[in-house]
């Protein structure tokens, strides 16, 4: 596949969508401005666009365009189903966390991710959602705990693309949980994973495992990254078995990756010092980008900033294209950097943007 001239980046006030022209990158227009916006998808399959925003008391919106952000349509939002009388009142969606498309064959299937951890379904681009109860439902539940919020959120949905019905979905801090059934039944896939902030006890605990990112590589389902709290994992079995990559440098705390569209081997990281202090170490932002499966890293910083750079790329700051050599990410600091050349060199957007929440390319050029 070509590369993609179209990016959007979501934002803590609007939704940005930009192109890439001879002139370089170029604000295309802009969309809910002043709104957080949460999430976004650009669907592969037939270019629609979603984007949900976080509105606090007003709720959480998901809005729906076909014409490349010029109008757009309010859709359903994922809602939790009224409890049974006197089972107390009904959670209420913080934030929708994850969105992606279900599967190339299935046109206008939806799978959502929200705050609380839970796992939506549509079937008709958005105009409806249904709670996949077999997930929501498991015991384990109970255990899960707020990595970053007050409650578990469930930010991380890979679909297998050789079958769409197995997926695998990454919960802070729940661990990582798959099912081969379309959601029908769940096993968790964390083992080999360790939580530092655990009790020894509890330490390699597959359900108390904070995954801050889950990513799969396209053409080798079976081949899996993960930035978690304290590490970097990747696992070549779909989730069975996970080891931690510890050649990671300048530090294995981070939130985002990204994994190559046909190298299964090659993915970028974007490390910061630890938990306690997130910026990058020594206020130099690089990015870590592997093209050996972990074994080794090199460090890529031409473009970036090397000094008094105090910038935080959050989960789903961080894309890789469909062709695989265009990159782009995001800071809490309003940064964008876009890569033509698989981030051995970096340019800045010259927009001062709000909080980055999210970058995603969109269609591959032909």
């Amino acid at each position: 596949m070509g590369s993609s001239d179209r990016l959007s980046v979501a934002t803590r006030k609007g939704l940005f969508l930009l192109e890439r022209r001879p002139g370089g990158w170029e604000i295309e227009r802009c969309a809910f401005l002043g709104d957080p916006v949460s999430m976004v998808l650009d669907d592969p399959r037939d270019g629609t666009l979603y984007a949900a925003l976080a509105l606090g008391h007003f709720g959480v919106k998901l809005h729906r365009s076909d014409d490349r952000g010029r109008t757009w349509a309010e859709v359903a939002a994922p809602a939790f189903p009224a409890e049974p009388a006197g089972a107390g009142e009904a959670p209420s969606v913080q934030q929708l966390w994850a969105l992606e498309p279900a599967g190339p064959d299935r046109p206008g299937a939806l799978w959502a991710g929200t705050i609380p951890a839970a796992l939506f379904r549509s079937g008709d681009r958005g105009a409806s959602w249904s709670l996949v109860r077999a997930l929501w439902d498991r015991p384990e539940r109970k255990d899960w705990g707020g990595g970053g919020y007050d409650q578990p959120g469930l930010h991380s949905i890979a679909v297998d693309p050789r079958d769409p019905r197995r997926l695998l979905c990454a919960i802070s801090t729940g661990g990582v949980w798959g099912t081969a059934d379309a959601g029908e039944t769940w096993a968790l896939r964390a083992t080999g994973m360790y939580a530092e902030y655990m009790p020894p006890e509890r330490r390699g605990d597959p359900n108390a495992q904070d995954v801050h990112r889950l990513a799969q590589a396209p053409t080798a389902p079976e081949r899996l990254y993960a930035q978690h709290h304290n590490g970097v994992f990747r696992s070549v079995d779909g989730g069975e078995r996970w080891t931690e990559i510890t050649a990671i440098r300048p530090s294995k705390f981070g939130f985002a990756v990204a994994v190559h569209p046909r190298d299964p081997r090659t993915a970028w990281f974007v490390p910061a010092v630890k938990d306690e202090r997130r910026v990058p170490v020594d206020g130099k932002l690089v990015v870590a980008r592997t093209r050996d499966g972990g074994d080794t890293f090199e460090l890529l910083r031409e473009g970036l900033p090397q000094e008094h750079a105090y910038d935080l790329v959050y989960r789903h700051g961080l894309a890789v294209d469909a062709g695989g050599d265009r990159l782009a990410m995001g800071s809490t600091t309003g940064g964008l950097w876009i890569s033509e050349d698989g981030g051995d060199r970096w340019v800045q957007h010259p927009a001062r943007l709000p909080p980055v929440y999210q970058v995603a390319f969109g269609q591959a050029s032909r």
